[in-house]
Parts: C-alpha cells; sequence; structure tokens
C-alpha cells in the first residue's frame, strides 16, 4: 500500500500545486476586477477543487449538517484541527456564510494561493509570540466579520493533531471573538480522519482515508455564561472523534 502511495502522491503533489499556481493569479484578478465578490468566488471555486483534487489519492470528503444554520448573521464555526485538508471542506461547505479564518501570521506569506486568500480575504493572521498584536488582530477581526456579518473559523487546539487525539481548547481567541459578537451563534464542529492523510508524515500521503465533517447545533453566544459555553462546546466536538 505505501508503495502505491508513493506513486499516486507524486501525482496528486503535481495537481495540487498546479491549482494553487493556477489561482494565485485568478484571485488578483478576480480581487482587481470584481473586488470582495470577485475574489470570494475564485476562492471558493478554488477550495471546491482542491478538495476534489484529493480523489486522486483516494480521498472523499463526507460532510454531515442535520441542522438549520442562521442566516444573515454571524456564525462562530469551532472546530478541532487534524490537518491542512481540514480547510477547503470548510470554506467550500460554509461559502455561503463567508467564513474567515483566525490562522498564525507564518501562513500569509509564502504559499501560493493560500497566502494571498489569507491576506486579502479577510483572515486574522496572529503573532502567537506576540500577545498585543494577538489581540488587537483578534479584536479588529471580531468587528469586521460583526459589521459584515461573516463568520469566523477557529481551532482552539491552536495547532493540528498528529494521531486525531484531541488537544486542550484555548480560550482567549474564542472569547475575543465572541466579546464583539454576542448575537453571533457557535456552530461546533467536529473533523474525523483528516490526520490519516499525513500518517507517514508529509510525504508520501495516505491513501483512501475518507474525511467527515460533522455540524452540530449552533449555540447562541449569549444564551450561556462564556465559559459554560465553551465547556458544552468542547465536549460536543470531542465526543464525536473517533480516536
Amino acid at each position: 500500500m505505501k508503495t502505491l502511495s508513493y506513486f499516486l502522491s507524486s501525482i496528486f503533489a503535481i495537481v495540487y500545486f498546479f491549482f494553487l499556481l493556477l489561482f494565485h493569479p485568478l484571485q488578483w484578478l478576480g480581487l482587481k476586477i470584481g473586488g470582495y465578490k470577485g475574489h470570494k468566488l475564485v476562492v471558493d471555486c478554488m477550495n471546491f477543487v482542491l478538495m476534489k483534487s484529493m480523489l486522486f489519492v483516494g480521498i472523499s470528503t463526507k460532510f454531515s449538517n442535520p441542522h438549520k444554520l442562521p442566516e444573515n448573521t454571524t456564525l462562530i464555526f469551532v472546530s478541532n484541527h487534524q490537518s491542512l485538508f481540514d480547510i477547503s471542506p470548510i470554506i467550500w461547505y460554509f461559502r455561503k456564510h463567508h467564513p474567515k479564518f483566525v490562522s498564525k501570521i507564518e501562513l500569509g506569506r509564502g504559499i501560493p494561493s493560500v497566502s494571498f486568500n489569507l491576506r486579502h480575504g479577510g483572515a486574522a493572521l496572529i503573532n502567537r509570540k506576540d500577545s498585543k498584536q494577538a489581540i488587537t488582530t483578534l479584536g479588529k477581526f471580531a468587528k469586521k466579520i460583526n459589521k459584515n456579518k461573516w463568520s469566523a473559523v477557529i481551532f482552539p487546539e491552536g495547532t493540528r493533531s498528529k494521531d486525531g487525539k484531541p488537544k486542550k481548547f484555548a480560550t482567549n481567541g474564542l472569547k475575543m471573538i465572541t466579546k464583539y459578537n454576542p448575537d453571533a451563534y457557535i456552530v461546533p464542529l467536529t473533523i474525523n480522519n483528516s490526520w490519516k492523510v499525513f500518517k507517514y508524515g508529509n510525504f508520501p500521503v495516505g491513501l483512501f482515508a475518507p474525511i467527515t465533517i460533522t455540524t452540530h447545533q449552533p449555540i447562541k453566544v449569549n444564551s450561556l455564561p462564556f465559559d459554560e459555553l465553551i465547556s458544552q462546546v468542547e465536549t460536543t466536538i470531542k465526543q464525536h472523534i473517533n480516536n
């Protein structure tokens, strides 16, 4: 199986990087011609293509959402984090809610398409070594998503789980976002199997690891005290992780 993985992973890597290169100038063009809407359309299409390109290594993505998500309001998607392949499905499946990520500042440079989108698409790029910068950036981000009725995506674990086992949630980022969005809804998400894509390391990728994303019941931010709210969200997410 690992021998086959080397072969298919080589093809996949070429295809995936090709699309990252292709959509970089298309994002620039979309932004210049169509502004925010033009750029978002390109980003949505890009993430659909990136998600489907994973079929080269037998990785499908199954999305389960039994709940009706509130519209015309800010949603705060809170999820466990297992790999970089968590990103594209979230952007595509929740595209009508305008998801914006809280990301580490290092990703804002050097990665075709990805860095451009983070810098120009409304993300919060935080420096985890500079608490003052992180707090200021998160405050501005929280106000912006509230004003535009966009949504936030945050991985409170801070870094991806390499074996699928959830890590302790950090709450400072969530506290800042909820502070400026008391009427928003938190939408817990559970991601499974994404970590298996990198079970051999960065290369080759693990074959035939179907990623699943499950949406849980939205919770109004101001319906519970913050500590109780976050405890409930963390418990809900972790209860549905398949170790």
